[in-house]
């Protein structure tokens, strides 16, 4: 019995405890290098270096049409001419604003007609006064002479303009129907020749005057700047030529004798007249005189 028990334990230990180093270093061995190979595993793919990515190469570039040639564009030879045109045009109107808008407080200092009339040797004698200066008689003369209508009309007498057209139809020597608006535009503003161009400019510098000046402004600068005989321009310069004393100070009859050589102030004479200056200077005092009680009291002789 002891014996089987002997047995019994034997195959115990045998087949628990009793196995042979061989057999137990072997299987440590194994599970060891097991243990060892996954061990390396792991460590290997944890370090290990990631794989680099793929780089798309380029797509190639579609071939691009071929441009055409397009020719130079000449250039616009018009444009600086217009450009020029429109500086020119400009400037003009600003300028005649400008000095229109200044003649309306400062004096007229000298005019086109003055410097021409001194280069063909007349001389020059000018003197500005104010309106006050200057005699209501001759106000009311040269009102009557020239332009009757001064007090009613917007720079233009279409009536006289119509009456004058008629007469030159059929006459040889012309007649004029300028108003005192406009003659104070041509004498202040322009020069002193017969041309359409000229008329044009006229009619554009009536109507700026008449805007901008009032009718009294109007005849002061007229009487101080109309030609009144050789070299001689201004009411007060042709009452001291003529008559030898002040505008203020002129009578009816002097005043209408200085209206009536208007017309032609270097062939006809106020002083020692001839009888048509005296005939029509009668007629001029007499117009006067429905002045006195009417519109140029009120528009031009204050």
């Amino acid at each position: 019995m002891s014996d089987n028990k002997d047995d019994e334990t034997g195959q115990g230990e045998d087949g628990a405890e009793g196995l042979s180093p061989d057999i137990m270093y072997d299987q440590s061995g194994d599970e060891a290098g097991k243990s060892h190979e996954k061990n390396s595993h792991a460590f290997t793919s944890d370090e290990a270096e990631p794989a680099p990515e793929p780089v798309a190469e380029p797509e190639p570039e579609a071939p691009k049409p071929e441009s055409v040639a397009v020719p130079p564009r000449k250039p616009d030879r018009l444009n600086p001419v217009l450009r020029w045109a429109l500086y020119v045009v400009v400037g003009f109107f600003t300028f005649s604003i400008l000095s229109v808008a200044v003649h309306r407080f400062v004096p007229v200092p000298v005019t086109i007609l003055m410097l021409q009339r001194l280069a063909e040797g007349e001389g020059l004698d000018h003197r500005w006064v104010s309106a006050r200066d200057i005699s209501p008689n001759l106000k009311m003369a040269v009102v009557a002479a020239e332009d009757a209508k001064f007090c009613t009309h917007d720079g233009f007498d279409f009536e006289a303009i119509e009456k004058a057209q008629k007469y030159n139809a059929t006459h040889k020597k012309k007649r004029g129907a300028s108003t005192i608006s406009q003659q104070t535009a041509k004498n202040v503003f322009l020069w002193p020749s017969r041309s359409w161009v000229r008329k044009g400019f006229e009619v554009y510098y009536t109507g700026l005057i008449e805007v901008m000046w009032p009718k009294d402004r109007i005849l002061e600068v007229y009487l101080n700047s109309v030609e009144w005989g050789p070299g001689v321009y201004g009411a007060e310069s042709a009452s001291r030529y003529w008559f030898g004393k002040s505008a203020k100070n002129l009578t009816r009859a002097e005043a209408a004798r200085l209206a009536a050589i208007l017309p032609s102030p270097r062939k006809w004479k106020a002083a020692r007249s001839g009888k048509y200056v005296q005939k029509r200077s009668g007629k001029i005092q007499a117009a006067a005189r429905t002045f006195q009680n009417g519109g140029i009291d009120i528009c031009a002789a204050e």
